[in-house]
């Protein structure tokens, strides 16, 4: 063997073994993860963190009122009555050992990468915006953010009209 195909050799070696091998998470990745096992990690008993069974029959309690993103992600790990897959071993385990949802998620992105795919959607600032600008999907997300509804509307008039109306009863509660 020649010098060159030896440090040839040696310089792919050191590459291979530098390069990182678990997937971290970029800022901004796996927000809808993290939220909701943080949300889930504060809600659980000690007594239930004792348990697999235990911690993964409350998450699939927690996840019953989840909409949106929420519901979404119960459906990806296996919370939903309809999931087809269940990966909840993957997330009761960790936390029964007190592990951080971050790197529960970061664990989890490597087994379906579709959970850490989740995002918020940027959420409107009523008090700026000019409604008339919005399209009547974004218009008809506020109310169903609010669950609202716009019987009878047929015009985005008719739900600027509607936000309007709803709008001192849903800001209020917001602050």
């Amino acid at each position: 063997m020649n010098i060159r195909t030896f440090v040839g050799s040696i310089a792919l070696l050191v590459c291979i073994t530098l390069l990182p091998t678990e997937a971290k998470l970029k800022e901004g990745d796996c927000e809808v993860c993290i939220k909701m096992l943080t949300e889930f990690d504060k809600k659980i008993s000690d007594d239930t963190r004792k348990s697999q069974d235990k911690i993964e029959s409350e998450f699939k309690k927690f996840c019953k009122g989840v909409k949106n993103k929420e519901n979404r992600f119960c459906y990806y790990v296996g919370g939903t009555a309809d999931a087809a897959t269940s990966t909840l071993g993957e997330i009761s385990r960790p936390l029964q050992n007190h592990l951080p949802a971050e790197k529960i998620c970061e664990k989890l992105k490597k087994k379906d990468s579709q959970i850490c795919e989740l995002k918020y959607e940027k959420q409107i600032d009523l008090d700026k915006v000019d409604l008339k600008k919005l399209r009547v999907k974004e218009l008809k997300k506020i109310l169903n953010d609010w669950d609202e509804e716009c019987k009878g509307c047929l015009e985005k008039t008719d739900f600027i009209k509607r936000i309007e109306e709803l709008k001192p009863k849903h800001q209020r509660n917001e602050l």
